[in-house]
């Protein structure tokens, strides 16, 4: 937490930058108020990045883009609808919007807007106290009807009103209550967590597309854990995301096994402190840590109690494959993200039969050629997937990992495995089969892609005698 005059010095200098004391400057000059208001005053007091500078003021849209015009790089009104007019000064984004007064219909969670006439009625209706700041430009003038700055010292996070009338309003606020105490390291207060649990049946009206934001969001913080045990505790997990209350299993006395839920979360944390390490300074990666924490999603479904109490998932990465996907789709994540989540999550287990006994040459050319452009989180997901307290196994694990990362790059320096493929491409079975295009040029494909990661590079000459003898007895014995 930052002093108050730390603070006030940081929001002091943001607004005597050129292009935001030139804003402020235009709007009194037109006689509208202006303030900035929400997130960058909120990070000031905590020490965050000051970024995505939001405003409000008084003028209306038509008015907002008459000062703004003249003044800014770029403007466009793509939220007009909702009072919003969007500029760019030297590089910077800004939005600006009318003081507004939503009220919603109980229906849905879109709001219908009307524009208000007050500052402190603008701040009231923000989702949480610590939001609900804002500082009046050009005077700096620090507004906060709500007692956010309280809030902030004591890292409380509430709602300016009744938290029942805020969420009964709009659910999505308690996905980020979630989120924010991940993101900010606060505190839900008590009412406020008790409101996100009465009410969790009420996330139905929002969009599955604001909620997988909100989702990835939270899993982009640099700690997710808190916000996912929140929506687990509150109810909210079993509407949004079930498959994560699901993996916490009844642990009977006669048949203990390791407690999936808490074992997923340290796996989502292990795989953030590795991604944090193998790739510092790079984006947040939604897909690894999606991967990481559904990678055992399949477990409930293929639990099983065999004879002397042992508790087996067989097949639980095919199946939790299969169900990491369905669920994403249902919360229509793009393409490329569900198919690489998935993926990952069949392929999660296949390191550990490396660990029992040497693999051949093949089977590490068939390892990356399976995992493909995936390697690199694939090697992250498998050591972040050992949790075990046993300090030996778990170092007989990490040393067999080594030793397996140390081949494929042994390996890839020698025969380019990182991009396997057959040593004749499509073409040139065609010349040397004397067929056209079809089936049959997939089969030889796949054949000569087998020979490749079973001896390795064989050069064209040898490849194309193989696939001769190879088209000789299957001509021999058609199927």
């Amino acid at each position: 937490m930052e002093s108050v005059a730390s603070a006030v010095q940081r929001l002091a200098e943001l607004a005597a930058t050129p292009h935001i004391s030139r804003l402020s400057t235009a709007f009194a000059a037109a006689g509208h108020e202006l303030a900035l208001v929400g997130g960058p005053v909120r990070d000031a007091f905590i020490g965050r990045p000051l970024s995505d500078l939001d405003f409000t003021t008084d003028a209306t849209p038509d008015e907002i883009l008459a000062i703004v015009a003249p003044i800014a790089d770029a403007h466009w009104d793509i939220g007009r609808a909702f009072g919003t007019i969007g500029a760019r000064f030297s590089g910077d984004t800004v939005e600006i919007t009318t003081y507004r007064t939503d009220a919603y219909d109980g229906e849905t969670r879109k709001p219908v807007v009307e524009f208000g006439d007050s500052l402190e009625a603008d701040l009231v209706r923000r989702d949480f106290t610590v939001n609900s700041m804002a500082l009046r430009l050009p005077e700096q003038v620090l507004v906060d009807p709500s007692g956010g700055l309280d809030d902030l010292i004591a890292r409380k996070l509430t709602t300016p009103g009744a938290p029942e009338d805020s969420f009964g309003d709009d659910p999505l606020r308690m996905l980020r209550a979630a989120r924010f105490t991940s993101q900010l390291g606060f505190e839900i207060a008590a009412p406020t967590r008790a409101a996100m649990s009465a009410l969790a049946d009420r996330i139905s009206i929002v969009s599955v597309e604001r909620i997988a934001d909100e989702l990835s969001k939270l899993l982009k913080t640099d700690d997710p854990v808190p916000g996912i045990r929140i929506l687990v505790e509150s109810g909210l997990a079993e509407l949004v995301l079930p498959e994560i209350p699901a993996l916490k299993l009844e642990i009977d006395e006669h048949a203990h096994h390791k407690d999936v839920y808490e074992h997923s979360l340290t796996v989502l944390t292990q795989a953030i402190d590795l991604e944090k390490s193998r790739h510092p300074g790079e984006a947040p990666d939604l897909i690894l840590r999606l991967a990481a924490l559904m990678h055992d999603v399949g477990k409930p479904a293929t639990r099983r109690i065999e004879a002397g109490g042992v508790v087996t998932f067989h097949h639980h990465d095919v199946v939790g494959a299969k169900q990491a996907a369905r669920r994403l789709r249902a919360l229509r994540f793009d393409k490329e993200t569900i198919t690489s989540v998935a993926r990952l999550i069949e392929l999660h287990l296949r390191f550990f039969g490396y660990s029992e006994g040497a693999w051949t040459d093949s089977a590490v050319r068939r390892y990356v050629r399976d995992a493909g452009p995936l390697l690199p989180r694939l090697h992250i997901l498998t050591r972040a997937d050992v949790t075990t307290r046993n300090v030996r196994k778990a170092d007989q694990l990490a040393f067999a990992y080594d030793n397996l990362e140390e081949r494929i790059a042994a390996i890839a320096e020698a025969e380019g495995i990182a991009a396997v493929r057959p040593d004749l491409d499509g073409d040139r079975i065609q010349a040397v089969l004397g067929i056209r295009p079809g089936r049959e040029v997939g089969e030889a494909y796949r054949f000569l892609l087998d020979l490749r990661l079973d001896e390795g590079p064989l050069g064209e000459e040898l490849a194309t005698e193989r696939l001769l003898e190879w088209w000789s007895g299957r001509s021999a014995n058609p199927a």
